[in-house]
């Protein structure tokens, strides 16, 4: 009775939603980790809460990138085959890990971390179906 809402939503909306609840996550996560990052660094005052606001920031931007990345792709993906397995999170992981180690600019990085991540997606995806 239920239908699968992926088949329902554009990519684009799926890629939105994924932005955004892994990029409050992020963001919370920097919150929490900011402060005691801050702290060990021997910040106070106007310091410390530039380094907290900045480490929100920069938890919630990367999380949000890597979460969108990976939605479209694999969304994209499954479109183009008209197939929903692991393929479609092999493919969606690899360019996630990609992004994620592209700021790295070293390519056995980005090659390791979309490899690493490729096959974590892949082995969630093929456990559903």
């Amino acid at each position: 009775m239920e239908e699968d809402l992926d088949d329902v939503v554009p990519c684009t909306s799926l890629a939105v939603e994924s932005i955004l609840r892994v990029g409050t996550a992020g963001a919370i996560w920097g919150l929490c980790t900011g402060p005691y990052d801050a702290r060990t660094q021997g910040l106070k005052g106007i310091a410390r809460a530039y380094f907290v606001a900045n480490s929100v920031r920069v938890f919630g931007t990367q999380c949000g990138l890597v979460a969108g990345v990976f939605s479209i792709t694999h969304c994209g993906v499954k479109k183009y085959r008209r197939r929903n397995d692991w393929v479609n999170g092999l493919i969606g992981g690899a360019a996630a890990g990609a992004a994620v180690a592209a700021r790295t600019r070293s390519w056995p990085q980005v090659i390791g971390m979309a490899g690493l991540v490729s096959v974590f997606c892949a082995a969630a995806d093929y456990s559903r179906t």
